[in-house]
Protein backbone atom coordinates (compact mmCIF):
# COMPACT_ATOMS: atom_id res chain seq x y z
CA UNK A 1 0.00 0.00 0.00
CA UNK A 2 2.99 2.04 -0.36
CA UNK A 3 2.37 5.46 -1.58
CA UNK A 4 -1.20 5.33 -1.58
CA UNK A 5 -1.74 8.35 0.99
CA UNK A 6 1.27 10.29 -0.03
CA UNK A 7 0.57 14.04 0.17
CA UNK A 8 -2.21 13.52 2.72
CA UNK A 9 -2.10 14.53 6.20
CA UNK A 10 -4.81 13.65 8.83
CA UNK A 11 -5.43 12.47 12.40
CA UNK A 12 -6.27 9.08 13.96
CA UNK A 13 -7.62 9.38 17.60
CA UNK A 14 -6.85 6.49 20.15
CA UNK A 15 -3.64 5.86 18.37
CA UNK A 16 -1.58 4.82 21.27
CA UNK A 17 -2.36 1.36 20.85
CA UNK A 18 -4.36 -1.46 19.65
CA UNK A 19 -6.38 -0.80 16.07
CA UNK A 20 -5.78 3.21 16.57
CA UNK A 21 -1.65 2.18 16.50
CA UNK A 22 -2.16 -0.08 13.15
CA UNK A 23 -4.25 2.31 11.47
CA UNK A 24 -1.70 5.50 12.25
CA UNK A 25 1.61 3.02 11.22
CA UNK A 26 0.01 1.79 8.30
CA UNK A 27 -1.51 5.30 7.17
CA UNK A 28 2.12 6.68 7.73
CA UNK A 29 4.10 3.47 5.55
CA UNK A 30 1.69 4.50 2.66
CA UNK A 31 3.12 7.98 2.89
CA UNK A 32 0.58 10.32 4.77
CA UNK A 33 1.52 12.75 7.70
CA UNK A 34 0.07 11.67 10.20
CA UNK A 35 -1.30 13.35 13.84
CA UNK A 36 -1.51 10.79 16.43
CA UNK A 37 -4.21 11.36 19.11
CA UNK A 38 -4.38 9.55 22.76
CA UNK A 39 -4.97 10.17 26.12
CA UNK A 40 -2.04 8.47 27.06
CA UNK A 41 0.62 10.79 25.95
CA UNK A 42 3.05 7.43 26.30
CA UNK A 43 1.56 5.31 24.39
CA UNK A 44 0.95 8.34 21.74
CA UNK A 45 4.43 9.19 21.58
CA UNK A 46 5.43 5.19 21.20
CA UNK A 47 3.20 5.27 18.27
CA UNK A 48 5.00 8.58 16.91
CA UNK A 49 8.39 7.09 17.42
CA UNK A 50 7.14 3.98 15.47
CA UNK A 51 6.14 5.61 12.78
CA UNK A 52 9.56 7.64 12.33
CA UNK A 53 11.52 4.76 12.99
CA UNK A 54 10.04 3.39 9.67
CA UNK A 55 10.73 6.70 8.15
CA UNK A 56 7.20 8.45 8.29
CA UNK A 57 6.08 11.55 9.61
CA UNK A 58 4.08 12.15 12.75
CA UNK A 59 3.59 14.24 15.58
CA UNK A 60 1.46 13.75 18.93
CA UNK A 61 -1.83 15.73 20.72
CA UNK A 62 -3.07 14.56 23.64
CA UNK A 63 -7.00 14.65 23.74
CA UNK A 64 -9.89 13.36 24.99
CA UNK A 65 -12.81 13.30 22.74
CA UNK A 66 -15.73 13.74 25.27
CA UNK A 67 -14.50 17.15 25.55
CA UNK A 68 -15.27 19.46 22.05
CA UNK A 69 -12.85 22.02 22.99
CA UNK A 70 -10.21 19.75 22.99
CA UNK A 71 -10.96 17.96 19.43
CA UNK A 72 -11.48 21.18 17.72
CA UNK A 73 -8.06 22.04 19.47
CA UNK A 74 -6.43 18.81 17.84
CA UNK A 75 -7.79 18.84 14.33
CA UNK A 76 -6.41 22.91 14.44
CA UNK A 77 -3.41 21.77 15.07
CA UNK A 78 -3.22 18.88 12.53
CA UNK A 79 -4.01 21.95 10.57
CA UNK A 80 -1.56 23.71 11.92
CA UNK A 81 1.38 21.16 11.50
CA UNK A 82 0.73 19.85 8.36
CA UNK A 83 -1.49 22.32 6.50
CA UNK A 84 -4.80 20.70 5.62
CA UNK A 85 -6.64 18.09 7.08
CA UNK A 86 -7.16 15.12 4.30
CA UNK A 87 -8.44 11.83 6.35
CA UNK A 88 -9.47 11.37 9.89
CA UNK A 89 -9.81 7.93 11.68
CA UNK A 90 -12.21 8.50 14.38
CA UNK A 91 -11.18 5.97 16.16
CA UNK A 92 -11.63 5.96 19.94
CA UNK A 93 -13.94 4.15 22.43
CA UNK A 94 -14.56 2.73 25.64
CA UNK A 95 -17.30 -0.32 26.58
CA UNK A 96 -18.02 0.07 30.36
CA UNK A 97 -20.87 -1.76 31.95
CA UNK A 98 -20.33 -5.51 30.85
CA UNK A 99 -23.62 -6.75 32.95
CA UNK A 100 -27.18 -6.64 32.27
CA UNK A 101 -28.93 -4.01 31.91
CA UNK A 102 -31.55 -4.25 34.80
CA UNK A 103 -27.58 -3.82 37.16
CA UNK A 104 -26.00 -1.52 34.86
CA UNK A 105 -24.86 1.76 36.84
CA UNK A 106 -26.13 5.23 34.86
CA UNK A 107 -22.88 6.23 34.63
CA UNK A 108 -21.29 3.72 33.14
CA UNK A 109 -24.10 4.22 30.72
CA UNK A 110 -23.33 7.88 30.45
CA UNK A 111 -19.69 8.32 29.82
CA UNK A 112 -19.58 5.24 27.27
CA UNK A 113 -22.06 7.38 25.39
CA UNK A 114 -20.06 10.53 25.85
CA UNK A 115 -17.00 8.82 24.36
CA UNK A 116 -18.24 6.40 21.95
CA UNK A 117 -20.71 8.77 20.08
CA UNK A 118 -20.27 12.20 21.66
CA UNK A 119 -16.42 12.19 20.97
CA UNK A 120 -17.69 10.94 17.13
CA UNK A 121 -19.76 13.65 16.70
CA UNK A 122 -17.76 16.38 17.50
CA UNK A 123 -14.35 14.83 15.81
CA UNK A 124 -16.63 14.71 12.36
CA UNK A 125 -18.50 18.49 13.16
CA UNK A 126 -14.32 19.93 13.42
CA UNK A 127 -13.05 17.82 10.54
CA UNK A 128 -16.00 18.19 7.77
CA UNK A 129 -15.28 21.75 8.47
CA UNK A 130 -11.92 21.75 8.13
CA UNK A 131 -12.16 19.32 4.92
CA UNK A 132 -14.14 21.39 2.90
CA UNK A 133 -11.52 24.36 3.18
CA UNK A 134 -9.10 22.07 1.37
CA UNK A 135 -11.72 20.64 -1.15
CA UNK A 136 -12.57 17.85 0.86
CA UNK A 137 -11.28 14.74 2.12
CA UNK A 138 -12.51 10.74 3.86
CA UNK A 139 -13.39 10.27 7.55
CA UNK A 140 -13.00 6.60 8.77
CA UNK A 141 -15.21 5.85 11.95
CA UNK A 142 -14.87 3.15 13.95
CA UNK A 143 -18.05 0.85 14.62
CA UNK A 144 -18.00 -2.50 15.72
CA UNK A 145 -19.43 -6.09 15.07
CA UNK A 146 -21.64 -4.92 17.43
CA UNK A 147 -22.38 -2.10 15.59
CA UNK A 148 -24.09 -4.95 13.36
CA UNK A 149 -24.98 -6.97 15.61
CA UNK A 150 -26.45 -7.56 19.58
CA UNK A 151 -24.30 -8.11 21.99
CA UNK A 152 -25.31 -9.34 25.67
CA UNK A 153 -24.24 -7.86 28.73
CA UNK A 154 -22.91 -4.82 26.36
CA UNK A 155 -25.97 -2.93 25.95
CA UNK A 156 -24.15 0.94 26.58
CA UNK A 157 -21.13 -0.03 24.14
CA UNK A 158 -23.49 -1.78 21.56
CA UNK A 159 -26.20 0.71 21.38
CA UNK A 160 -23.29 3.53 21.06
CA UNK A 161 -21.74 1.30 18.11
CA UNK A 162 -25.06 1.16 16.21
CA UNK A 163 -25.14 4.77 16.27
CA UNK A 164 -21.64 5.32 14.68
CA UNK A 165 -23.28 3.29 11.84
CA UNK A 166 -26.30 5.74 11.36
CA UNK A 167 -24.35 8.93 11.91
CA UNK A 168 -21.92 7.65 9.60
CA UNK A 169 -25.15 7.22 7.01
CA UNK A 170 -26.53 10.49 7.19
CA UNK A 171 -23.36 12.75 6.98
CA UNK A 172 -22.65 10.72 3.87
CA UNK A 173 -25.96 12.09 2.57
CA UNK A 174 -25.14 15.38 3.53
CA UNK A 175 -21.28 15.90 2.61
CA UNK A 176 -20.77 13.39 -0.31
CA UNK A 177 -21.45 16.69 -2.95
CA UNK A 178 -18.24 18.54 -1.06
CA UNK A 179 -16.10 16.11 -1.42
CA UNK A 180 -16.09 14.39 1.88
CA UNK A 181 -16.88 10.33 2.05
CA UNK A 182 -17.55 9.30 5.48
CA UNK A 183 -17.50 5.08 6.12
CA UNK A 184 -16.93 3.03 9.42
CA UNK A 185 -14.95 -0.58 9.99
CA UNK A 186 -16.70 -2.63 11.82
CA UNK A 187 -13.44 -4.97 13.37
CA UNK A 188 -14.25 -8.23 14.62
CA UNK A 189 -12.33 -9.65 17.31
CA UNK A 190 -8.69 -8.42 17.41
CA UNK A 191 -5.57 -8.92 18.97
CA UNK A 192 -4.87 -6.33 20.91
CA UNK A 193 -2.87 -6.36 23.48
CA UNK A 194 -5.94 -6.57 26.04
CA UNK A 195 -6.57 -9.93 24.31
CA UNK A 196 -3.12 -11.16 24.30
CA UNK A 197 -3.43 -10.99 27.94
CA UNK A 198 -6.96 -12.45 28.47
CA UNK A 199 -5.69 -15.33 25.74
CA UNK A 200 -2.55 -16.03 28.06
CA UNK A 201 -5.04 -16.24 31.31
CA UNK A 202 -7.87 -18.48 29.59
CA UNK A 203 -6.40 -20.00 26.66
CA UNK A 204 -9.54 -22.21 26.44
CA UNK A 205 -12.12 -20.01 26.43
CA UNK A 206 -9.17 -18.26 23.68
CA UNK A 207 -9.84 -21.21 21.70
CA UNK A 208 -13.33 -21.54 21.85
CA UNK A 209 -13.53 -17.98 20.24
CA UNK A 210 -11.26 -18.83 17.99
CA UNK A 211 -13.27 -22.09 16.64
CA UNK A 212 -16.25 -19.65 16.10
CA UNK A 213 -13.91 -17.30 13.79
CA UNK A 214 -14.45 -18.32 9.53
CA UNK A 215 -10.91 -17.73 9.00
CA UNK A 216 -9.60 -19.59 12.19
CA UNK A 217 -7.93 -16.42 13.60
CA UNK A 218 -8.21 -13.06 14.62
CA UNK A 219 -7.74 -9.87 12.94
CA UNK A 220 -4.52 -7.92 13.98
CA UNK A 221 -4.67 -3.71 14.26
CA UNK A 222 -2.75 -4.03 11.09
CA UNK A 223 -5.35 -5.86 9.56
CA UNK A 224 -7.49 -3.11 10.55
CA UNK A 225 -5.53 -0.18 9.63
CA UNK A 226 -5.70 -1.17 5.87
CA UNK A 227 -8.59 -1.42 5.60
CA UNK A 228 -8.57 2.42 6.76
CA UNK A 229 -5.78 3.48 4.72
CA UNK A 230 -8.24 2.01 1.35
CA UNK A 231 -11.15 4.14 2.42
CA UNK A 232 -8.98 6.98 3.49
CA UNK A 233 -7.60 6.61 0.02
CA UNK A 234 -8.59 7.83 -3.57
CA UNK A 235 -9.29 4.14 -4.70
CA UNK A 236 -12.35 4.68 -2.42
CA UNK A 237 -13.40 7.82 -3.49
CA UNK A 238 -17.26 6.20 -4.76
CA UNK A 239 -17.68 4.66 -1.13
CA UNK A 240 -19.26 6.55 1.22
CA UNK A 241 -22.10 5.53 4.07
CA UNK A 242 -20.83 1.91 4.20
CA UNK A 243 -19.69 -0.13 7.05
CA UNK A 244 -17.13 -2.17 6.38
CA UNK A 245 -16.72 -5.72 8.29
CA UNK A 246 -12.98 -6.24 9.11
CA UNK A 247 -13.69 -9.66 10.67
CA UNK A 248 -12.77 -12.93 8.77
CA UNK A 249 -16.49 -13.15 7.49
CA UNK A 250 -17.58 -13.60 11.05
CA UNK A 251 -21.06 -11.28 10.45
CA UNK A 252 -21.61 -13.28 7.43
CA UNK A 253 -23.09 -16.12 9.78
CA UNK A 254 -22.54 -17.59 12.56
CA UNK A 255 -20.35 -20.80 11.75
CA UNK A 256 -22.49 -24.27 12.46
CA UNK A 257 -20.51 -26.76 14.72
Amino acid sequence: MTGMMEGKSGLVTAAGSGIGRGAAVALAKAGAKVMVSDVSEEGGQETVQIIKDNGGEAAFFKCDVSDEEQVKALVNKTVETFGKLDFAHNNAGINKGLKPIGELDSKDWDITLKVNLYGAFYCIKHEVNAMLKSGGGAIVNTASGAGIEGSPNMAPYTASKHAIVGLTKSVALEYGKKGITINSIAPGATITPAIEGWAKSSPKQYEAVLETLPAGEMSTPEDQGNAVVFLCSDLAKQISGVTLAVDGGYTAGKMQQ
